[in-house]
């Protein structure tokens, strides 16, 4: 856990790295360097709620599990690879977010580290002696339910960036009503 710990801060410390404003600058510059760094604190932001979204989740995930075999394992590391990814993908839609090709990468990376995510709940359900505590069915199906909606949503973004061009990103919005609708649900079935 404090493996996956790290790795999540280090992504989200990573992402910060980048907002500088130039020193010495003169009133009107500072202004403009401000409009200029707009891009990057949106692609912050996005960043940031996707990490610590997928955080909470690992977190959630582990919180069932008492031992691991190799399969956890190499999921867990691909996953966390793919957390610590995010920052370059960030990175490209703040510079480039008008590219198609930066919204399909971004969505890629995110879609990535989603999937890792939702294999190991799945394994999880496939071999419960790993879990001393047994997630009540209805915990791991809400929990796949929820990680494909997020992988989903971004899988589908990056052939949409072919018709709607860097505009596909917009429908990553889609996922606070579908997020809200979810959880209510899982709520109300508890």
């Amino acid at each position: 856990m404090a493996l996956a710990d790290g790795v999540f801060a280090i992504a989200i410390t990573l992402l910060v790295l980048d907002l500088t404003v130039p020193r010495g600058l003169n009133p009107d510059q500072y202004r403009e360097a401000l409009r200029e760094l707009l891009p990057d604190l949106g692609a912050y932001a996005l960043s940031v709620m996707v990490l610590g979204g997928f955080w909470h989740g690992h977190r959630t995930i582990f919180r069932w599990v008492r031992q691991v075999d190799g399969q956890v394992v190499a999921l867990s590391v691909l996953g966390l690879g793919a957390a610590a990814l995010v920052p370059f993908p960030t990175r490209l839609i703040s510079d480039y977010g008008r590219e198609p090709v930066s919204v399909a990468i971004y969505a890629g990376a995110v879609a990535a580290l989603g999937a890792t995510h939702v294999g190991l709940v799945a394994l999880l359900t496939r071999r419960p002696w790993l879990c001393g505590r047994v997630a009540p069915d209805e915990e791991f199906a809400h929990h796949i339910r929820d990680l494909s909606a997020t992988v989903v949503v971004f899988l589908v973004s990056i052939p949409l960036t072919l018709v709607l061009g860097a505009a596909a990103a917009w429908c990553w919005l889609l996922l606070v009503p579908l997020k809200v609708f979810m959880g209510r649900r899982a709520r109300r079935a508890r």
